[in-house]
């Protein structure tokens, strides 16, 4: 499948992108998981954040999105990490970490990288070196674990 990687400052987003980001979102965290919570959280179009969207044939099949580090010694944090239902078992989400590392180094080097994984994904984001800190907990009733990469990125 050739998907078209975009990466995206949020004041590049056209309304059309931002709407089908919003709506992919809702459709898998919301409603294919059953769980209700406020995806719109006021980031997606602040300060220097960014997105990353996987496009194939005008449609959006993976997505991440890249929150810009607070301080000089905060980590750039990875979130909303996502692929449609008609994409998976492709390996799509091998390549949209890829490149949402990729990214996260071209425009934050020398910044950690941390996200806030579900439970049961922790063996796949640790391939991309990112290692566990911390407990699980509950975020909207699901299990996540915080992870972070453990060397800053060159």
């Amino acid at each position: 499948m050739d998907i078209v990687w975009q990466d995206l400052h949020h004041s590049e987003l056209s309304a059309p992108q931002l709407y089908q980001i919003l709506a992919l979102r809702n459709a898998v965290f919301i409603v294919e998981q059953n769980c209700p919570y406020q995806d719109v959280d006021g980031a997606d179009l602040v300060g220097e954040n960014r997105h990353l969207l996987g496009i194939a044939d005008n449609k959006l099949l993976a997505y991440a999105r890249l929150l810009a580090p607070e301080s000089a010694s905060e980590p750039v944090k990875i979130g909303r990490v996502i692929v449609s239902g008609e994409a998976r078992g492709l390996k799509l989400g091998n390549r949209l970490m890829e490149q949402a590392i990729a990214s996260c180094e071209r425009h934050w080097p020398q910044q950690q990288i941390k996200l806030s994984a579900q439970a049961h994904l922790q063996a796949f984001y640790g391939q991309f070196g990112l290692t566990a800190i911390g407990d699980p907990y509950l975020e909207d009733g699901i299990p996540h674990i915080d992870m972070i990469t453990q060397k800053v990125h060159f």
